[in-house]
């Protein structure tokens, strides 16, 4: 079975920071493209960043300069670097990716269970 766990979130400060990873676990061959999302108190779940397997990277634009996706291929592992966080970024954060189990494809869909951010002084 493939998980993806998230974690990271926490209650920080206007201006702050914070790193979510996104590690999948389970017998996988890669992780293709990937994709942080976030859903605030009421609202819909909005895209926020990207990343596709080469490494190219796309962002909404209110998180642009700000946030960064990365990814440690070795680890399975997907990240966003968040920094000068806002109020308005609020909201659980959930990790998706195309996951390729065993090199041969095609390549699986699968989402993390959230994790909390929360920015409030």
């Amino acid at each position: 079975q493939v998980l993806l766990v998230e974690s990271g979130g926490d209650l920080v400060q206007p201006g702050g920071s914070l790193r979510l990873s996104c590690a999948a676990s389970g017998s996988i061959f890669s992780i293709d493209a990937a994709g942080w999302y976030r859903q605030a108190p009421g609202k819909q779940r909005e895209l926020v960043a990207q990343i596709t397997s080469g490494g190219s990277t796309n962002y909404v634009d209110s998180v642009k300069g700000r946030f960064t996706i990365s990814r440690d291929n070795a680890k399975n592992t997907v990240y966003l670097q968040m920094n000068s966080l806002k109020p308005e970024d609020t909201g659980v954060y959930y990790c998706n990716a195309d996951v390729d189990l065993d090199g041969l494809g095609p390549v699986y869909h699968y989402w993390g269970q959230g994790t909390q951010v929360i920015v409030s002084s």
